[in-house]
């Protein structure tokens, strides 16, 4: 009989009741957000034009360790929080490893992700200072439904922009977001000038984050007591998605376990900051020993193969720039399966770690050995995972694989934030062994990174 059990539960007693902010800990803080207009750093009142003020605030907050979870979100979260933590006793059989394997499973809602953790958040924000409408843009679609989800719970009207590329490959999500209440707009969309201009220019465009983002930033400013919300890049995001590190490291230190290696994937940060958290928190305060990975596709390698400058954070310029790694605002990414790691850039405080050494690795994977891996993974673990997942998951295998030819038996821990059941188009392509795996040339990103040049002129060098 195994000593520990394949699920760890916490109570609702021992849920978090505040986020981390792992900024509050950084020895060096990320540089600021840029105004596109200025060049100066972003004010909170500026902010407050774009987010809910309070959003804002917890975007520019460097110096509280810890931040109060509103009494309703907590009751909300309690609708399917907290997340079990899994040990992988089928995988580690499959794969003959003497690793020891654990995953946080945040698929358990109906968004089938850990992005309800933010959308709860921000739309209560939101309510509270009286706004009607949100707007957002969505990738696969995670991020999308978890906000009408929250939406429909609080009474806001929601539009969401849904990348055209995986709108078309996942239109079960959508008919979820219709559901809850929500307009779906297919983009790059005439219904914005972005969406006009980007058309013009790439009329077979499948679409990418940036430009989304681009239309639903244009389209909150031009509608009436209406917010924009992000569901990854951002600080307030990281922030949100804490209370998965944090519930992981409750429910690993009561079975007397520290991970030697943490995994999450990677495309804006949400899902590898939410895992990470507490365990980053022990290296940039001068203890514990965990290595950290970022497991990206290879067809949008932003930390793998992008530039650490100041960068647009969408396509169309009109949002605050960031330092981050980025592969340049005008990057059109290959319509790979794994639409929520689409995006150009990647989390300024993620980039801030990754370049100061605090993270220990990035990993640039193919959608076929990603795949292979969600094949695997569901066969020994009995989940469909999400494509995004999928990719920690393919890290973690190969991590247990080197403990297999090393004799060594590592504890890994990885974020499994969501389920694939809206993603059976793409298994049935890699089953057929139709599925291709793409990366950008060198020319390609070459080009891209011409405009980060523009990026850098400005009232100050940063």
């Amino acid at each position: 009989m195994n000593a520990i059990p394949h699920r760890i539960f916490l109570t609702e007693e021992e849920m978090p009741k505040a986020w981390y902010n792992l900024r509050a800990d950084m020895p060096e803080q990320h540089e600021p957000l840029l105004d596109p207009a200025t060049r100066e750093p972003v004010t909170l009142e500026a902010l407050s034009h774009i987010f809910c003020r309070e959003l804002a605030a917890q975007e520019l907050d460097t110096t509280h360790r810890y931040i109060p979870i509103p009494e309703p979100v907590l009751e909300y979260y309690k609708t399917y929080r907290p997340s079990p933590l899994v040990r992988a006793y089928g995988l580690e059989r499959q794969l003959g490893t003497p690793a020891r394997i654990y995953y946080k499973f945040e698929g358990g809602n109906t968004s089938g992700s850990h992005k309800l953790n933010s959308a709860v958040a921000q739309v209560y924000y939101a309510k509270q200072q009286g706004i009607t409408h949100l707007t957002t843009e969505t990738g696969a679609g995670q991020w999308g439904t978890a906000l009408a989800m929250a939406c429909a719970y609080f009474g806001l009207e929601l539009t969401v922009y849904m990348v055209k590329s995986s709108a078309r490959q996942k239109p079960q999500r959508r008919a979820v977001m219709e559901t809850f209440g929500a307009r779906v707009v297919e983009s790059p969309s005439p219904t914005t000038q972005v969406g006009r201009a980007l058309l013009a220019r790439y009329s077979e465009s499948g679409g990418s984050l940036g430009c989304a983002i681009s239309e639903a930033v244009e389209t909150a400013a031009n509608t009436p007591n209406c917010r924009y919300v992000l569901g990854s890049v951002l600080d307030q995001v990281l922030l949100h998605q804490s209370i998965i590190g944090s519930e992981c490291r409750i429910a690993m230190d009561r079975i007397g376990e520290y991970p030697d290696i943490v995994i999450g994937c990677a495309g804006g940060g949400s899902n590898l900051g939410g895992i990470l958290c507490e365990y980053m928190a022990d290296r940039l305060q001068g203890r514990g020993h965990a290595r950290f990975i970022a497991a990206e596709p290879a067809a949008c390698p932003s930390l793998t193969r992008g530039r650490y400058a100041y960068d647009y954070c969408d396509a169309g310029q009109i949002a605050p720039l960031a330092k981050m790694y980025t592969l340049g605002s005008g990057f059109q990414p290959a319509s790979i399966h794994a639409g929520g790691l689409r995006y150009h850039g990647m989390s300024p405080v993620i980039s801030k770690l990754y370049h100061d050494g605090f993270i220990d690795e990035a990993r640039a994977l193919g959608q076929t050995q990603v795949f292979e891996a969600a094949r695997r993974f569901a066969v020994a673990e009995g989940i469909l995972p999400a494509p995004e997942s999928s990719h920690a998951i393919c890290a973690a295998i190969q991590e247990a694989e080197r403990c297999r030819e090393e004799g060594v038996g590592r504890t890994i821990l990885f974020n499994l934030t969501g389920t694939g059941y809206f993603d059976l188009a793409a298994f049935q392509q890699y089953n057929t062994g139709a599925m291709v795996d793409l990366s950008p040339t060198e020319a390609e990103l070459i080009q891209n990174f011409r405009g980060l040049e523009a990026c850098a002129q400005g009232p100050h060098s940063y």
